[in-house]
């Protein structure tokens, strides 16, 4: 970004951003948006406590068991995908139709087969997060030159060897993205689900909060939360440019 020829850093817009919330917050409009240095102030209250760092270990517990298995389960799936046409075809008009769904509307499904607790919010975290997974890794095995999988085949290769030597390393750029964007996805679906269950962890605070207008320590956990989703993005963001000259060799 630049400003009258000056060339300011990326981080400048979201200093831009935060003086802009703290004027509004000092003018008092709404009680909804308090000053973005008192909600700091309580954000520093608040992360010690034994709630808070109980909803963290719950969600943190939900989230890794959740992206885990998405991430098992869906980039198998997408490197079968790119492989056999017959798998794509069964299966992508499924996987399309769950990336578009509208996947909050299923979590009272979920808590009628699953009862309310953190089963629930594991499986809507998978459900969140791992159809981009399965079409990332698909996309990569798309791209693959065949000539790879030729001289596999001619070096006598077995299927198994195959796959781990030839697809999944040659198609890992687009499968750390897709595990990049699922776990931002997954966020979303770990916090979705402990809103709507509403008993475990930050979804009881927000439950709590919320439900007595107070907006500073909701705002505190939203910005924790904003935090850790924008740490484990630019870290997977860093994983995925290290392995993109993999892109350049196929």
């Amino acid at each position: 970004m630049k400003i009258f020829g000056f060339q300011l850093p990326m981080m400048s817009s979201l200093l831009i951003w935060a003086v802009l919330w703290e004027i509004v917050g000092q003018l008092h409009l709404t009680m909804l948006l308090p000053p973005l240095s008192s909600i700091l102030v309580r954000m520093t209250e608040i992360v010690p406590t034994a709630s808070f760092l109980s909803a963290l270990g719950e969600t943190s517990r939900a989230f890794s068991i959740g992206t885990g298995i998405a991430i098992v389960i869906g980039v198998p799936m997408g490197i079968l995908m790119g492989q056999s046409v017959l798998i794509d075809r069964l299966l992508l008009p499924w996987v399309n139709m769950f990336l578009s769904a509208p996947l909050t509307a299923l979590v009272p499904v979920l808590m009628i087969l699953f009862g309310i607790g953190e089963k629930t919010v594991i499986i809507t975290t998978v459900l969140f997060a791992i159809w981009i997974i399965v079409l990332d890794a698909r996309a990569g095995v798309k791209q693959i030159s065949l000539s790879l999988v030729e001289m596999a085949s001619c070096f006598g290769a077995s299927p198994w060897q195959t796959f781990h030597k030839i697809y999944f390393w040659a198609a890992l750029p687009e499968i750390l993205a897709g595990i990049r964007i699922g776990f931002v996805r997954a966020i979303k679906g770990v916090i979705i689900g402990q809103l709507l269950v509403s008993i475990i962890g930050f979804g009881r605070l927000f439950e709590l909060y919320s439900a007595n207008f107070l907006m500073e320590p909701f705002w505190a956990i939203l910005l924790v939360l904003f935090f850790f989703a924008f740490l484990i993005s630019e870290l997977l963001s860093m994983l995925e440019r290290r392995f993109s000259y993999y892109a350049a060799n196929r």
